[in-house]
């Protein structure tokens, strides 16, 4: 009995302990299952509690003790073994999550060119398509800038029609349409100006144009892949004895290479013209920097175009045209002596395939004659026979601080084409109804080698809102910039522009302003850039670059059109102060009159004539 006893307890610690007891409690079983061979009966016994079954094992037979250290020692030593197992598993889990260090061979391995329209995919925030309310303008912008473009290249008064149709079943995504009577565009450059980024004929040219990276427009369209998968679709006829071409085409993102996916003959309601279809994701609403502003200050910057915008909320804007007069036609010239960097100035003479100094600056600059080019040879004291491609680069340092010094006339206004005063106050009236109207147009400068011309015009004077007379009530000016033509609606307070209007004391011309803040009173104030080259600060094109140059002479101009709003402000506040003092005279003239006839004893009759005598006197001494 004693035996079976003790197998029971053993089973029982078992239970009591971890693991490593239970190896222990079976060899033990072993031990006594061999002394008590044959012994065995079918004798039950109760289960006891834990404290018991402790206590029993306290109290074995000397016999069973003997192997007790022997198995425990064994016990330890297998527990240690797989505890360093445990370790070894785990540093070299370690070691294979840690990674390897990069050698110069795997780095090589990973090296590749990144295609260009793949970073702008990335990156299009850069390009003003980082939300969906200015992503949708921004694609209206490009495709209109390039339908007016067109048109003025072909000599055509532009005929334009914007339409914004929300997609059915979806609340963010619209279907953008521009149509343009231009030239059109021939079947074989359709997929590359619509499908691949930096493709374009203006980036090398010297003259004023809307469109500058030959990004724009496939930009637009690559956007509108990105978030809705849909294709571009362009339709264009080139002459009326020709059918137009239908296109639907998309950009390889990872080559920057077009893909065409339909390619057909189809009818198009114009002789000449093309139109522009993209799917995008975006966000339409009213107010300040929307598609409406943009289109409503593109009418006023180009009175020379019609438009007929419709809008995603059904209604139709008719912007009709106010000149039928076609804009000056820019043309491209060379680059000016002022402002070219030396290294440019050094990489020209390299590429140049001029004989001598003086020939390479006649022909690779303009406003320079053979007589002006002697005299900066002479001054860099270069030799008239030295060969350009000879030139050393310390000889073009001198040189170029010798073209520097010496005094070169502007460069010629053919590359630019300005909107001209009278056209400019015709815009602003397209758009704002006013009591006065200024505008002035500067003559051309440059920074960095680049012509460049400032204009500005105001209107001053709502006509449909009343003068409460308050300044610190009066509303902010609005300021509009517009460069190249196209309007300017973000960024405002990082642009030049900005900056020059608020370094500007209105108070002299009698407005209120506070100090670092736009002037207050019923006012817009519009500001026009041309350039062959805007220098913008980023490729979405929303703020000019703070050129010292630039900034100059768009203050010249605001202060220009400033005195002449001085002039009319002054005026109409001294016509107010005589329509006082008359109102004065209105008042106390008859109680005047009055007064006499009491201390004189006159007839009402003589009292009336010397009233009006009065009355005669006062006015003639209270000109204005």
């Amino acid at each position: 009995m004693a035996s079976r006893k003790t197998v029971r307890d053993d089973k029982q610690l078992s239970f009591d302990f971890g693991s490593g007891s239970s190896r222990m409690s079976k060899r033990k079983k072993k031990s006594a299952g061999s002394s008590s061979k044959g012994k065995r009966t079918a004798v039950k016994t109760k289960a006891k509690p834990k404290a018991k079954a402790k206590s029993k094992a306290k109290a074995k037979p000397k016999t069973k003790t003997k192997a007790k250290p022997k198995a425990r020692a064994k016990a330890k030593t297998r527990g240690k073994t797989k505890v360093k197992a445990k370790t070894k598993a785990a540093k070299s889990t370690r070691k294979a999550s840690r990674a390897r260090a990069a050698t110069a061979e795997t780095m090589a391995e990973k090296q590749r060119d990144i295609s260009i329209s793949e970073f702008f995919a990335k990156n299009r925030h850069l390009l003003g398509f980082d939300n969906p309310r200015k992503a949708l303008l921004t694609a209206v912008k490009e495709a209109v800038d390039n339908s007016l473009d067109a048109c003025e290249e072909g000599h055509i008064l532009p005929d334009l029609t914007i339409s914004i149709v929300p997609v059915e079943k979806s609340d963010n995504r619209f279907t953008l349409n521009v149509i343009d009577n231009g030239p059109g565009i021939l079947k074989e450059q359709v997929p590359n100006i619509f499908a691949k980024l930096l493709y374009g004929s203006k980036f090398h040219t010297l003259k004023m144009s809307r469109g500058q990276q030959g990004i724009g427009i496939s930009a637009a369209g690559m956007y509108g892949l990105i978030t809705t998968g849909e294709p571009v679709q362009i339709i264009s006829r080139t002459s009326s004895r020709k059918p137009a071409q239908h296109y639907h085409v998309q950009i390889d993102t990872s080559r920057n290479k077009p893909e065409i996916v339909l390619d057909e003959e189809c009818e198009f309601a114009l002789s000449t013209g093309t139109s522009v279809t993209i799917t995008l994701e975006g966000r339409y609403q009213k107010g300040k920097q929307s598609v409406d502003e943009y289109v409503a200050q593109t009418a006023m910057a180009n009175p020379h175009a019609k438009i007929i915008y419709n809008a995603p909320d059904g209604k139709e804007y008719k912007y009709p045209r106010q000149s039928k007069e076609l804009p000056f036609i820019p043309v491209e010239i060379k680059p000016h002596p002022y402002g070219v960097e030396v290294g440019v100035l050094y990489k020209m003479a390299k590429n140049s395939k001029s004989k001598t100094i003086s020939e390479f600056l006649r022909k690779e600059f303009s406003r320079v004659s053979p007589r002006l080019a002697a005299q900066i040879a002479k001054g860099a004291k270069l030799s008239s026979r030295l060969r350009p491609k000879k030139l050393a680069l310390k000889e073009a340092d001198r040189l170029h601080e010798v073209i520097n010094e010496t005094r070169i006339m502007a460069p010629s206004s053919d590359c630019i084409g300005p909107i001209g005063e009278d056209h400019l106050i015709h815009g602003l009236k397209r758009v704002v109804s006013a009591r006065f109207y200024s505008g002035c147009t500067r003559r051309p400068s440059v920074y960095r080698g680049n012509p460049f011309l400032i204009e500005a015009a105001l209107a001053y004077g709502f006509r449909d809102s009343s003068d409460n007379g308050d300044p610190d009530k009066e509303p902010m000016m609005q300021l509009k910039r517009i460069a190249n033509h196209v309007p300017l609606l973000y960024q405002q307070s990082a642009c030049a522009v900005s900056k020059a209007v608020l370094e500007t004391n209105w108070r002299n011309y009698g407005l209120a302003q506070s100090k670092g803040a736009l002037p207050r009173g019923q006012m817009v104030l519009m500001v026009h850039i041309a350039s062959v080259w805007v220098p913008f600060t980023s490729e979405s094109k929303e703020a000019i670059a703070h050129y010292p140059e630039i900034i100059k002479e768009i203050k010249l101009a605001i202060q220009e059109c400033g005195r002449k709003l001085g002039m009319y402000v002054r005026r109409q506040k001294r016509i107010k102060q005589e329509e006082a003092k008359r109102g004065y005279i209105k008042a106390y003239l008859p109680a005047i009159g009055e007064a006499l006839r009491d201390i004189l004893v006159l007839r009402d009759r003589q009292v009336s004539i010397l009233v009006n005598r009065l009355k005669d006197t006062l006015e003639r001494s209270r000109k204005f």
